[in-house]
């Protein structure tokens, strides 16, 4: 069970996020620089490579907007800031160790609702500068995202039949003695490929792909373009930091306070999910979808019905 965490704890989230978001983005400028020069350098130059995602940022800043030709200004802005609300209001349910926001009794469904404001958000990014390619990313993300929803919701709905509760509270509590990563590996493995996709990252990243100059992306610039790339981190934090509770028995662990183990377990998901990055390369949008309608869907609904009859003959 976790607990709904003081007020405080409304304020701190968002800095918490935003500072693991950084270091996350730290982390993948020193593996990105590493790979093009064939070793990791010093110390000292790790360290001038993790600063650069914070450069960027103050660059985007005090750079002079742009804008195309009979481009919905409000819209692309309401994309571009939808995207990291829909992460914040997502992470709202998310445990640090066994306290959370809110332990909403439909916390997993909240969750799922959520990361559907992230179709929102980058398909009113991609449509609202008039622009072919961003429209182009726009609609990559509506073919990905139809793609991994339907397996995505039945892995995260399978760690909750194991729970038989919608709650992230008794979801974490079910796995006092075992995780569900290890009796439910099919649907951990799809959750993962899933938070990939959201965050329309690694392998999946047709969204905002260099062959259309950014896609969705590609006309924002200055504070617009700052809050979704930041959207996208943030999107890519919580769904790292969701499967914690979800299958890798949230604070549980020895020694350590629930909230150091759930810390560890968010970094190791997120370096695995970075180091995915950096070696399987860009998935072709057919391809994905194809494996996701053939494969994944079957193999998540195989993996839901194993877990019914286990919670049937209990």
């Amino acid at each position: 069970m976790t607990d709904s965490a003081p007020l405080w704890a409304v304020f701190v989230l968002p800095v918490l996020l935003l500072s693991v978001a950084l270091v996350t983005a730290g982390f993948d400028a020193v593996l990105a620089a590493g790979a093009r020069g064939g070793r990791a350098g010093s110390l000292g130059e790790a360290a001038v490579r993790a600063a650069v995602p914070g450069r960027e940022v103050l660059r985007q800043l005090v750079q002079q907007p742009r804008r195309t030709r009979a481009s919905d200004v409000p819209l692309a802005r309401i994309g571009a800031a939808l995207l990291p609300v829909a992460a914040m209001l997502a992470a709202v349910v998310l445990p640090l160790g066994f306290r959370s926001v809110s332990d909403l009794p439909e916390g997993i469904v909240w969750f799922n609702a959520m990361e559907a404001l992230a179709w929102a958000a980058v398909w009113l990014a991609g449509w609202g500068p008039n622009s072919t390619l961003s429209l182009i990313g726009g609609y990559r993300f509506l073919a990905q995202g139809l793609a991994y929803e339907l397996p995505h919701m039945l892995a995260i709905t399978t760690a909750a039949l194991g729970a038989e509760s919608l709650r992230v509270g008794e979801v974490v509590g079910a796995q006092t003695g075992l995780w569900f990563a290890v009796w439910m590996p099919a649907a951990f493995g799809i959750y993962l490929l899933s938070a990939m996709a959201m965050a329309f990252w690694g392998p999946f990243d047709q969204p905002t792909g260099r062959d259309v100059a950014g896609g969705a992306a590609a006309e924002l610039s200055g504070a617009d373009r700052v809050l979704f790339l930041g959207g996208r981190w943030l999107l890519l934090v919580v769904a790292a930091a969701f499967s914690v509770p979800l299958f890798l028995g949230g604070g549980y662990g020895p020694w350590l306070p629930g909230w150091a183990w759930t810390v560890l377990k968010t970094a190791a998901v997120l370096a695995f999910l970075v180091w995915v990055r950096h070696r399987v390369p860009t998935v072709r949008m057919e391809r994905y979808v194809e494996l996701a309608w053939v494969v994944l869907t079957p193999l998540s609904i195989v993996q839901a019905l194993v877990v019914a009859v286990v919670v049937l003959n209990r």
